[in-house]
């Protein structure tokens, strides 16, 4: 039995990842596919793929183009969800923010530096036109830590998945005073170089299973009721979900992973652009 780690958010993204598991799809072909949940999401992923803590892991396209960038032996092997992700851009329901406009200036909550919630502030602040100099963040490192930070005044918003802080903006913990979607494709599976050139074979019967799967993903019966009981989220945001996300099978291609490095690199994000071949097999 070949031992393979690998790292996830946990989120309803990842349910396809665990039907394979619990219905023992790689153990049929030999794996032990270990899966560890990362709620502190793509910046802590890319820190376990450098430090060998983990073979593979799925997390955000731009968080491991920059980490690539920064000399982390890791490759991206292929797209996992073709759509973007929604970002919803959230406050403390106790604020007195009401407007995106209004948070120009404010202090920013993200899980850690290299992070999604990190990169796409910068990317959603250019946007806007607002002056990148002036971005203050504060390190929270999960969702839980960016209650605490919002609700105390230590930070002004926080982003991250619409549908996952859901519950929280239902519940009137956050308010969410607008949205924000990634301009390409949200997340890939990438795998520290040393295991993907030792494990080649392995590394394509674990894509060979999993593309099955989140080909079919959407048919699968009563698959709504299935994700909004494991993830507490309400049915009808499950199916407006699913309705928006589209999985993907194929290879990061050329133009999309050079779209994002550049937007990384107007950023000053990464010092100096990568080949496509030092950073997509």
């Amino acid at each position: 039995m070949k031992t393979v780690k690998i790292a996830g958010v946990p989120e309803h993204f990842n349910l396809p990842w665990h039907l394979c598991i619990e219905n023992g799809e790689f153990e049929e072909v030999g794996i032990d596919l270990q899966w560890i949940d990362v709620p502190e999401g793509t910046g802590k992923m890319c820190e376990m793929l450098k430090e060998g803590e983990v073979d593979l892991a799925i997390l955000l396209s731009e968080g491991i183009i920059k980490s690539i960038s920064d000399e982390n032996p890791s490759s991206i092997l292929q797209k996992y969800v073709e759509s973007p992700l929604i970002w919803g851009i959230h406050t403390s329901v106790n604020s007195n923010f009401t407007s995106v406009n209004e948070l120009e200036n404010e202090v920013i909550a993200i899980s850690r530096f290299g992070s999604g919630s990190h990169l796409m502030s910068l990317i959603h602040a250019k946007s806007k036109g607002w002056d990148l100099a002036n971005l203050k963040f504060k390190v929270v490192n999960t969702i839980e830590g960016a209650i605490k930070a919002l609700s105390e005044g230590e930070a002004s918003y926080f982003m991250w998945e619409k549908f996952m802080t859901k519950p929280l903006v239902d519940t009137a913990i956050f308010n969410r005073v607008a949205e924000f979607p990634t301009p390409w494709p949200c997340f890939v599976i990438a795998g520290r170089n040393e295991f993907l050139s030792q494990s080649a074979f392995v590394m394509n019967q674990i894509l060979d299973i999993i593309n099955t799967t989140t080909e079919e993903f959407k048919q699968i019966p009563s698959i709504d009721r299935t994700l909004a009981t494991r993830y507490d989220l309400k049915i009808e945001d499950v199916q407006a979900w699913l309705h928006h996300t589209h999985w993907s099978q194929n290879k990061l291609d050329k133009l999309t992973f050079e779209a994002i490095q550049n937007q990384l690199f107007d950023l000053a994000l990464i010092k100096s652009k990568k080949e496509y071949k030092e950073v997509v097999l």
